[in-house]
């Protein structure tokens, strides 16, 4: 996640950490705008989608499924080195 997740009132940061799911927060860059999804080690999806409603009937959003190893590999190894810099996020009960 990216800063600004740290002084919303209640953000997804502040959703996920008290669903006691390790959350990070990486303040070296101005935002995050990356969505992507790992799976298995082999599927990665990625693409504009942000997993709401208004992204699933009125926006004009792409979504991108890749099956290759090599793909989620990159993916992930490019996740673990920003999380390198990044700071435990911790829940507000």
């Amino acid at each position: 996640m990216d800063k600004s997740q740290r002084t919303a009132k209640y953000s997804w940061a502040t959703f996920l950490a008290n669903m006691r799911i390790p959350t990070y927060i990486d303040s070296r860059h101005a935002i995050a705008h990356n969505k992507v999804i790992i799976i298995d080690g082999a599927t990665t999806i990625t693409g504009s989608f942000n997993f709401t409603k208004a992204a699933q009937d009125k926006n004009a959003e792409n979504l991108l499924v890749i099956h290759s190893k090599e793909i989620a590999r990159a993916y992930r190894e490019n996740w673990f080195d920003h999380r390198k810099h990044s700071e435990r996020y911790e829940a507000r009960y």
